[in-house]
């Protein structure tokens, strides 16, 4: 093939590549539209905000603020690519600057507060068991099954359930795991009235964010589930 036929090619290639881009696009972020969820990272902690119902949120939050941690030095709504990697001080959708507080009787690794938000751990690198991850033997005061319909609470774990999952909880082991059927919604109330959701698949048995159960685990959900 003659050098000019090559030359030629390029351009078109070159030409038609630039074309499968918006007009206007010079690299420019954002680059999408980006569905982000409620989302803020700090010490290599992802954390996520819940959406408890209206009335939950207006007459069951009793929460304190503690000292400030850090803050937000990244808004990724309106500014990020769609291939953004989250770093500390980056959040979904609070402005830059925010201040970034503990909750007072929680440890910082389970909660943050942030623009009069509550912020609940969601990926914790550094967590091996669900107790690190979420060490709910001192906080819970409810578990209850939602609708994976519409997150209406269908019931309330009984009272010896409760504490035989948070028992059976503080023995399970964080890594990464496949789920393969149709989920299980958990919502865990804490005595300050934070609440927050675990997916749970039984079939494959593990919580979707990063926690295998056992079989007591497994037992517990199923009678309760038998119950509801």
């Amino acid at each position: 093939m003659k050098l000019k036929s090559v030359l030629v090619i390029i351009i078109l290639s070159t030409f038609l590549a630039s074309c499968s881009k918006p007009i206007g696009y010079f690299g420019k972020c954002p680059d999408a539209i980006i569905e982000w969820v409620d989302v803020l990272m700090i010490h290599g902690i992802k954390y996520e905000h819940h959406f408890p119902e209206p009335t939950d949120e207006s007459s069951n939050l009793n929460v304190e603020k503690g000292k400030k941690i850090g803050e937000v030095l990244y808004k990724m709504a309106d500014n990020a690519c769609n291939n953004h990697k989250m770093k500390n001080g980056d959040a979904a959708f609070i402005e830059k600057g925010t201040a970034i507080y503990e909750v007072n009787g929680y440890p910082s690794s389970f909660l943050v507060l942030a623009d009069n938000k509550v912020y609940v751990s969601h990926q914790n690198k550094k967590a091996k068991t669900a107790k690190e991850l979420y060490p709910l033997k001192e906080y819970v005061q409810n578990i209850y099954i939602e609708s994976t319909e519409d997150g209406r609470r269908l019931h309330t774990f009984s009272s010896s359930s409760r504490k035989e999952f948070i028992e059976a909880w503080d023995n399970l082991i964080v890594k990464d795991v496949d789920y393969t059927d149709e989920p299980i919604f958990l919502e865990i109330e804490l005595k300050n009235g934070v609440t927050f959701r675990l997916i749970y698949s039984e079939k494959s048995n593990v919580f979707t964010i990063g926690v295998m159960g056992n079989e007591k685990i497994k037992e517990i959900i199923q009678k309760e589930l038998q119950q509801s």
